[in-house]
C-alpha cells in the first residue's frame, strides 16, 4: 500500500539529480500523451531541493507539458480515421460525437479546465485532436490550465516548504490512487 510513497521517495532523490530538470521535462511531455504519473509529483520535491528555482521549473513542466499536449493532439487528430470504425464497433459513437461538441462549444474552456485539474490530461489531449479542436483554442486553454496549475504547486511548494512536504508525505498514497482511479476513469470513458 506504500507505493507511492516508494515512488515519492525515489523521485525526490531524483529531484536531487543534476539532470532533474531533463527528468521533469520528459515527464511533464509524456504524461500528456501516455504516461499514468502527473509531473507533479516530480515537480513540488524539486522546488523543495531547489526554492530559487520555483518558478523556472514550473515554467519548464508548463511548456514541456503544453509540447507533449501537441503531440497528443496529433495523435488524436491524425489517427481518428483509424480508431473510428473501432469506436462505432464498441458502441462509442455518441460519446464520441457528444465529446466533439463539446470541444466545438467549449474550446478554450474545455482545455483549460482539463489543464487545472486533476483529470489526467492525456485524455483531453488525444481528444481534442479527434475532435478536431481549432488548434488556438486547445494551445491558449492547455498554456492558461497548465500554467495555472504548475505555478499554483510550485508556488506552494516554495512558500510553505518542508510544512508542504509534510502534507502532501501525509496524503501521498490516496492522492497516487485517486490518480490512477482518474486514469482508469479516463481510459473506460474513452472505450
Amino acid at each position: 500500500m506504500n507505493f507511492f510513497r516508494r515512488l515519492y521517495d525515489w523521485t525526490l532523490n531524483l529531484s536531487r539529480h543534476p539532470r532533474a530538470p531533463w527528468w521533469l521535462g520528459g515527464l511533464s511531455a509524456a504524461e500528456s500523451v501516455f504516461f499514468p504519473i502527473p509531473p507533479d509529483i516530480m515537480l513540488a520535491p524539486m522546488v523543495l531541493v531547489r526554492p530559487h528555482r520555483w518558478w523556472k521549473l514550473a515554467l519548464l513542466t508548463t511548456v514541456t507539458s503544453v509540447l507533449g499536449g501537441l503531440v497528443g493532439y496529433a495523435l488524436g487528430y491524425w489517427l481518428l480515421d483509424l480508431a473510428l470504425p473501432m469506436i462505432e464497433r464498441m458502441g462509442k459513437l455518441h460519446a464520441y460525437e457528444t465529446a466533439s461538441a463539446w470541444f466545438e462549444r467549449y474550446g478554450f474552456w474545455a482545455m483549460f479546465l482539463a489543464g487545472l485539474t486533476p483529470i489526467p490530461f492525456k485524455v483531453f489531449t488525444v481528444s481534442a485532436g479527434a475532435a478536431h479542436l481549432a488548434l488556438v483554442p486547445f494551445m491558449v486553454g492547455s498554456v492558461v490550465g497548465r500554467g495555472m496549475r504548475f505555478f499554483l504547486v510550485a508556488g506552494l511548494a516554495r512558500l510553505l516548504g518542508p510544512a508542504f512536504e509534510q502534507h502532501l508525505l501525509r496524503y501521498i498514497d490516496l492522492i497516487g490512487w485517486v490518480m490512477l482511479a482518474l486514469v482508469a476513469i479516463g481510459l473506460i470513458w474513452l472505450m
